[in-house]
């Protein structure tokens, strides 16, 4: 599993369902649960972790699929990038499907996990956004069969952690039957970490948008005012497209602001310093991201 750890993990537990996995964690409290492993084994190899054990969750079928319940869609946490990113996917959930395409190189989506990337809660995480512009709920399985909901917001937020021997099992996601759109800006060509990234959703049945903004703080963020503010401009019964590209632009901008904001005044009542250049690039970056999301969401 790794080619130079400074101390392998002394036991594997291989379970075959989600209770045994929490069952195995229970037992063995210093176990760690790896599915794809993909952030953990660079931890590994790094000399950052030493794990006592090893919970694998890759055998563990019921996690690795996606159901529909109740105007959702009950995605299992064990569900790769490559098959999120597959054309019947894209049909149910086209942002998280981009998102997944734009996880990374092949080896990486092949192997990286819907739920690894919650779990980690890495700033970069593309799934992120998406899943707080669609406001989706985890459920979080825990002992003696035990299952609880959060919203996911909560978690990237650290307001509701889990607790020992809990893992997240599925992730509860509204089907808008409406346009998603997820666009990332990299440092280099290619796959790769994001240095910003904007998620948009409409939702016509509640008249509103949905922005979530990643990459640029520890958790996506959510710029209500600028989501209230362009869904009243929108002509719901009418042709959403007809939006003057004004509003666009100020959207982006407005995003842009609420996001990356202005300097708070000193005490003494002197002028704010100014944004630096590498903070300016940023910010135009966002505005540039959330414009162009919302157009391709509205065409």
């Amino acid at each position: 599993m790794t080619t130079h750890a400074p101390q392998a993990a002394q036991s594997v537990t291989l379970p075959a369902s989600l209770d045994e996995a929490v069952a195995a964690l229970a037992a063995m409290p210093a176990a760690v649960p790896v599915a794809g492993g993909t952030d953990l084994m660079a931890a590994v190899n790094r000399g950052l972790l030493r794990p006592a054990g090893l919970v694998g969750l890759g055998r563990i079928n019921e996690i690795r699929g996606w159901q529909y319940q109740d105007g959702h869609a009950l995605l299992g946490a064990g569900l790769t990038h490559a098959r999120m990113g597959r054309p019947d996917f894209a049909a149910l959930i086209p942002a998280l499907a981009a998102a997944a395409r734009a996880a990374g190189p092949p080896q990486i989506r092949n192997a990286g996990t819907l739920g690894g990337n919650i779990a980690s809660n890495a700033p970069t995480g593309d799934a992120l956004p998406v899943l707080a512009a669609l406001e989706a709920t985890l459920v979080i399985a825990g002992p003696d069969a035990a299952r609880r909901e959060i919203p996911v917001s909560h978690l990237l937020a650290g307001r509701d952690m889990l607790a020992p021997a809990e893992l997240i099992g599925y992730v509860r996601v509204p089907l808008l039957h409406a346009p998603q759109v997820f666009l990332k800006a990299t440092g280099r060509t290619g796959p790769g970490r994001a240095t910003a990234s904007v998620a948009v959703v409409l939702d016509p049945a509640r008249r509103g948008v949905r922005c979530a903004v990643g990459a640029i703080a520890p958790m996506p963020l959510r710029p209500l005012e600028a989501e209230r503010w362009i869904a009243s401009l929108i002509d719901w019964d009418g042709e959403r497209a007809a939006l003057a590209p004004e509003a666009l632009g100020a959207f982006g901008e407005y995003v842009a602001a609420a996001c990356i904001p202005d300097p708070a005044p000193p005490a003494d009542g002197s002028p704010p310093p100014p944004l630096s250049p590498a903070v300016l690039h940023l910010r135009r970056t966002v505005a540039a991201l959330a414009r162009r999301a919302l157009g391709r969401a509205l065409s």
